[in-house]
């Protein structure tokens, strides 16, 4: 039986995770702005697949778009129709070895929010309805394990947890503290959706588990040593640049997607594709 591509999954997830959060939760951002946000990021991808001579596939173009819509906020549509543009190019421009260097959403955040203090990531519009929690993390569950990255996704909440109560312990705070921390719908849809990108983690199991830990420490460091909101965000863009000395320890297939369906490992360099 023919494969599904998991991309189908995963913008079927997202965008059943934003129209809950538009009608139920009062989501700070209109439908007309999700649609020009699509349009934007799905023309950047038509126009880069030209000059790169590639075939125009809009489904990344679309889980860039709904996930810069779940995430980044402005005041003006100028900024987030800036970043629906910044996490396109980044695929055909940022690359090293045939792999993307950063997963593209968050690259476009952590890029905006260093050169300009008009957008921000407010963790706090989900809430903590625990339905909503267990939704996304069905979902997710889902996307990660059909593209075959679950254990990165596994690792860095593992790892986070561990940060986060290790710290509360240590400080002698109460344990509900980091409980509060991890009930963020914001961390969820990092921990399925953006961090497992098959395209930008290292290609073994143990430099994907390694990749993730390395994450969540930086995480911690920038969250409660430098005192900077949105530290996993930062950190996976900073710990995005050591993919490829994980990948030269830990020597295992390259994953791309199969255009036929489905994903597929290439032991060897890979053509241009996004």
């Amino acid at each position: 039986m023919k494969h599904i591509d998991p991309r189908i999954y995963q913008i079927a997830a997202l965008a059943v995770l934003l129209t809950y959060g538009v009608t139920r939760l009062a989501f700070d951002v209109s439908a007309t702005r999700i649609l020009l946000t699509l349009a934007i990021a799905t023309s950047t991808q038509f126009v880069c697949s030209r000059f790169a001579r590639i075939p125009f596939d809009p489904k990344s173009a679309a889980i860039s778009a709904l996930s810069l819509s779940l995430l980044l906020r402005s005041n003006g549509f100028f900024l987030i129709a800036l970043a629906a543009v910044v996490a396109i190019a980044s695929k055909f421009v940022l690359r090293w070895n045939g792999k993307h260097v950063f997963n593209p959403t968050c690259f476009a955040i952590v890029l905006l929010l260093a050169t300009t203090d008009r957008v921000w990531v407010s963790p706090g519009q989900w809430g903590n309805v625990a339905f909503f929690g267990f939704l996304i993390t069905c979902i997710g569950g889902l996307v990660v394990n059909r593209a075959a990255r679950s254990d990165v996704t596994y690792a860095f909440i593992a790892s986070w947890a561990l940060a986060l109560f290790g710290r509360s312990a240590w400080l002698g705070e109460p344990m509900t503290i980091p409980l509060h921390r991890l009930e963020s719908g914001a961390l969820l849809l990092f921990t399925f959706f953006m961090i497992s990108d098959p395209r930008t983690t290292p290609d073994s199991r143990a430099g994907r588990i390694l990749f993730a830990a390395l994450v969540a420490l930086g995480a911690g460091y920038i969250q409660f040593r430098l005192f900077r909101t949105n530290g996993i965000l930062w950190s996976l863009a900073i710990t995005s640049f050591f993919t490829p000395v994980i990948d030269m320890l830990f020597r295992a297939e390259r994953f791309v997607w199969n255009r036929n369906g489905g994903p597929q490992c290439e032991p060897s360099s890979l053509s241009f594709s996004s």
